[in-house]
């Protein structure tokens, strides 16, 4: 259990999960009467808290994590998936302590897509720089013209409806190449 203590404290999860909490507690306050319509909010929140998560990304030594005697893939594909079932849990918290922002559906999907896009860009520019990508990818939805087409519902995915295919698969592969790619090549540089 020592091991856990120390590895959560190299991440930097205390001041992640405080950053994930205090952000999605108060961004809850401001929705209170607002009904489940419009989707921005919660992808705003979720968006925060995979950018928080994914500091912890990366270590304090590259080095050190590439020289350990402990096999790292399933601690870091374990990190990713765990942060995103802990921010999609502190939403999923807030919702059932006040206003209801949006399905469970939504709330896990956008999650997983989120830190599976946190963890390419962990890959790509390490830990310091991984919030880039899912920064990126939510500017590009909130201001991209809705559209029915797919290529639009692939790249607005964020802010489709739970029952949208196209957004459901572009959320279920970016988790699936990202946590991949985190596990087995580790932080970039």
């Amino acid at each position: 259990m020592r091991w856990l203590m120390l590895y959560a404290r190299s991440r930097q999860v205390p001041a992640s999960l405080a950053a994930v909490l205090v952000s999605t507690v108060a961004a809850g306050a401001l929705a209170r009467g607002e009904g489940p319509a419009d989707p921005r909010l919660p992808v705003l929140i979720l968006a925060t808290g995979a950018m928080a998560a994914s500091i912890g990304l990366g270590g304090q030594e590259p080095a050190l994590d590439r020289t350990a005697a402990i096999r790292w893939a399933p601690r870091r594909a374990g990190h990713v998936l765990l942060a995103g079932a802990v921010v999609a849990g502190v939403l999923l918290g807030v919702q059932a302590l006040g206003a209801s922002m949006a399905s469970t559906a939504f709330v896990v999907r956008d999650s997983a897509g989120l830190m599976g896009l946190a963890a390419l860009g962990a890959v790509l520019s390490g830990g310091r720089y991984a919030w880039t990508l899912p920064f990126a990818w939510l500017s590009y939805a909130f201001f991209a013209q809705p559209s029915t087409s797919t290529p639009t519902q692939v790249a607005t995915w964020l802010l489709q409806p739970s029952g949208t295919p196209a957004a459901t698969w572009t959320a279920l592969a970016l988790t699936a190449v990202g946590t991949s790619a985190y596990a087995v090549a580790g932080p970039g540089r």
